[in-house]
């Protein structure tokens, strides 16, 4: 099983724990990320700017994906739905894939449509499955309650994402309680972070942020998970500001989903990157417990 991995500037940047410990997970699960060296930015942050330069950018990692004919995935909630927006475009508008293929040919590349666009948790849920991780968790966590954060583009659009019922979207919540956590139910569940306002206007950002986490508190969650960089950046490194700044706490430690699953499986807690997220997570360690039957 092998997927062509588009990194994300992000993770790359700022969050390579997240690339470490999903290398990691997906290694001991034999899945093989292929890295294509010509992928570029999906674009997103053109989205509004220039949406043809956007599209365009999308266009050519599928492009090269489907050269190398292999599905492409992401760690990234916002290069994933610029991906499979673009994706769903290109195959139901006629004119407008003829457009793009008409600069794509330029280097020496088609779009045609034949590959998917899968998010990393649709590959831990679709294509790995439930029962193949379950057999590699030898320390299954014991009480540990975990508020799950799905992100926007993982959920919306719906016509177009397609995960599988997006308005109460449940994949997560069961990928995370292989891991022998509980997935507590939380209003605010799928509400924004606020990472999209970050730089704009902070004060909004911070209170968007500290809404979502004081609910999975009032919910009695141990820790946030999520699988969108710039949610984790927001729930760890914003948060972390915004403690000190408000004197505000305590807070919310956030886990990346592949560090929560790698450290269940017995993965190396550095190789996974905890070291790095700014709110501590090392206490998670003290939820888990030896199961012998693996």
């Amino acid at each position: 099983m092998e997927f062509a991995l588009l990194r994300c500037c992000v993770t790359t940047a700022s969050l390579k724990q997240y690339e470490s410990a999903t290398d990691a997970v997906l290694e001991k699960l034999g899945v093989e990320l292929i890295d294509i060296k010509e992928f570029n930015c999906c674009g997103y942050p053109l989205k509004n700017i220039n949406f043809k330069a956007h599209a365009l950018l999308s266009a050519r990692n599928l492009a090269l994906a489907e050269k190398r004919g292999s599905n492409i995935t992401t760690l990234c909630n916002c290069c994933y739905g610029s991906e499979k927006h673009i994706n769903h475009l290109l195959k139901t508008d006629a004119f407008f894939r003829k457009e793009i293929n008409t600069t794509l040919e330029k280097e020496g590349l088609q779009y045609n449509g034949d590959i998917e666009v899968k998010h990393l948790l649709e590959i831990f849920y679709e294509d790995i499955g439930i029962a193949h991780i379950k057999e590699q968790v030898t320390q299954p966590f014991s009480g540990l309650k975990i508020a799950t954060h799905y992100g926007c583009h993982l959920v919306r659009p719906d016509q177009v994402v397609g995960l599988e019922n997006p308005g109460a979207a449940s994949i997560f919540d069961r990928l995370v309680e292989v891991t022998g956590a509980e997935s507590i139910a939380w209003p605010k569940q799928l509400e924004c972070c606020g990472a999209p306002v970050w730089g704009i206007n902070d004060d909004l950002s911070m209170d968007l942020t500290q809404g979502k986490i004081l609910d999975a508190q009032e919910s009695d969650a141990d820790y946030l998970c999520v699988s969108c960089p710039f949610c984790q950046l927001q729930f760890d490194r914003v948060q972390n500001t915004f403690l000190s700044k408000r004197n505000d706490g305590p807070g919310l430690p956030s886990i990346l989903y592949t560090q929560l699953l790698g450290l269940c499986m017995g993965v190396d807690g550095e190789r996974l990157g905890v070291q790095y997220n700014e709110m501590a997570v090392n206490e998670i360690l003290d939820f888990s417990t030896v199961d012998d039957s693996n």
